[in-house]
């Protein structure tokens, strides 16, 4: 098992220790090990990338990763009153979404990549919700962390299907 991947079961892990920690009032240290796990994926791409060390299991758990880390932290919002569940189910139906569009082009030979405002859509992400993490009580920031997840959620997910459009030629 390459380092890369080590980080990334590592990140898996905090998952349910950052739940714990945000259910049970615990915020700062939530916090903590949210910001530890949001770095962990900068880390272990950079490993991948550069140690090369790019493995099938990277490419599949890294972004589920991701996902499952910033899906757990918005349900835990949602539940506390800090942001609407129509908003998660935006950024769920973006993420199904693309992972549909990504299977037909698989199927096509092609591999789609990952766009930069997709990455911008997930470092705002996981800083919006550092910054709820961190306000836990301050309507404005939840607000705008809301707005901006939001924004760039859809915006991204509007971008990998127009710049993918060519992917739903001649389907049955």
């Amino acid at each position: 098992m390459t380092t890369a991947n080590k980080i990334t079961i590592a990140r898996v892990i905090m998952i349910p220790i950052f739940l714990v920690l945000a259910y049970t009032g615990h915020l700062s240290w939530a916090l903590a090990v949210y910001v530890i796990a949001c770095l962990s994926d900068m880390l272990d791409g950079y490993i991948a990338r550069h140690y090369n060390q790019i493995s099938n299991f990277g490419k599949f758990m890294d972004p589920l990763a991701d996902k499952v880390l910033v899906l757990a932290a918005m349900c835990f919002f949602v539940e506390r009153g800090s942001m609407p569940g129509w908003a998660v189910a935006i950024v769920l139906f973006r993420e199904f979404a693309v992972s549909g569009l990504r299977l037909i082009a698989v199927e096509r030979s092609r591999v789609i990549a990952a766009a930069w405002s997709g990455k911008i859509k997930t470092a705002c992400t996981m800083v919006g919700l550092c910054a709820m993490l961190l306000f836990p009580d301050v309507s404005l920031v939840n607000l705008i962390s809301t707005a901006v997840i939001l924004l760039t959620t859809v915006y991204s997910g509007i971008e990998y299907f127009y710049v993918n459009r060519d992917v739903f030629k001649d389907l049955d």
